[in-house]
């Protein structure tokens, strides 16, 4: 049984200890109340946004921006759940609202028709964490290093057909989990079973604190492979770190991403780029084989959701601050039905 608590800053009252009772029996009081005074600013409403944004409402932040300056097309409403039928045309933040409201009337759900592009510094600076999907590789950078410079914990995301990612940048995050409690083996019962049973017991937890630290994700997209470390470390690194390049450069490009209405024409552009990107990297066209182009188009509903649920996950986690979040990317490959966490930047 939650205690009401008032008077204070993201205090918890009875209505909303009802509300999250759940969440608070599984990460505690603290990290909920930290969760409700955070603002999340979610730009891109496709597929992967809405995820995102129905992840954050339900699990209490204290208020979410929508920002979107582009109008709802047919696409969208393949995996793009919060847009009601016969919103073709309106913008897709402002058609997300109502319905994303809904799913928490406690949480200050607003929308922004603006242009992530044209936002200055201090619009940024407002939020407790930023989650950008469906940008360029430079807007990327551009926002990702004002939100380190002003401690803003950033997030990026996308899906591309069968695949997705996510990417953090959390500074110096300092947090807390939970691990098993390991006692002392007590006097004549050293060498004995009841010692063995008593050190791997999980009823007994503590708290312990922790830091990581995280690097930008220009610096995460720019690894050196041409060293002997790095070659080794190749071999171990999951193909779609690649493929995220190759399709990151489509967009820059060409201010889109690729389509199923001209799948032959940028199916030949994506190998183009592939022999490109790999080459200016220093890596062999072997790590990303042909056969990658069949499956980079579009959004599919089911990645979302899994992509979506990790990048909510991660957001969540590190508001919170309660347990060790992925540093620093996520790869979801949907063929193979595989997640990999990725430590990715300088050495």
């Amino acid at each position: 049984m939650v205690e009401k608590e008032e008077g204070g800053p993201g205090g918890i009252s009875e209505e909303e200890a009802a509300q999250y009772d759940r969440q608070i029996r599984l990460w505690g009081l603290e990290a909920q109340k930290r969760l409700r005074a955070s603002r999340v600013l979610l730009v891109g409403m496709k597929g992967l946004g809405a995820e995102v944004a129905k992840n954050l409402i339900l699990a209490g932040v204290k208020g979410l921006t929508m920002l979107d300056h582009q109008q709802v097309s047919q696409e969208d409403t393949r995996a793009q759940f919060l847009i009601p039928g016969g919103s073709l045309g309106r913008n897709r933040a402002e058609a997300s609202l109502e319905r994303a409201q809904n799913l928490n009337p406690m949480v200050d759900v607003k929308a922004d028709a603006g242009n992530v592009d044209t936002k200055p510094e201090e619009f940024f600076t407002q939020f407790d964490a930023v989650c950008l999907t469906c940008c360029s590789r430079d807007v990327m950078v551009k926002i990702n290093h004002i939100c380190h410079k002003n401690s803003v914990k950033f997030f990026a995301g996308d899906v591309f057909g069968y695949h997705g990612y996510m990417f953090a940048d959390l500074g110096d995050h300092d947090f807390v989990e939970e691990k098993t409690k390991v006692p002392k083996g007590s006097p004549g019962v050293e060498d004995g079973p009841d010692t063995k049973k008593a050190r791997v017991d999980p009823s007994e937890t503590t708290m312990v604190k922790r830091r990581l630290s995280f690097c930008p994700l220009k610096e995460a997209l720019s690894v050196d492979w041409s060293g002997e470390k790095a070659a080794a470390a190749l071999k171990r690194t999951a193909p779609d770190y690649f493929l995220l390049q190759v399709l990151l450069k489509f967009r820059t490009d060409n201010g889109r991403d690729p389509s199923p209405q001209s799948y032959a024409e940028d199916s030949k552009l994506l190998l183009q780029i592939r022999t490109d990107v790999l080459e200016a990297l220093g890596v062999g066209a072997e790590v990303l084989p042909d056969e990658f182009v069949s499956y980079c188009f579009s959004e599919m509903a089911p990645v979302c959701a899994v992509v979506g649920g990790i990048l909510g996950q991660e957001v969540v986690k590190a508001l919170s601050q309660r347990d060790a979040p992925h540093n620093n990317f996520f790869f979801f490959d949907g063929i193979k039905g595989n997640g990999t966490v990725e430590c990715l930047g300088p050495p």
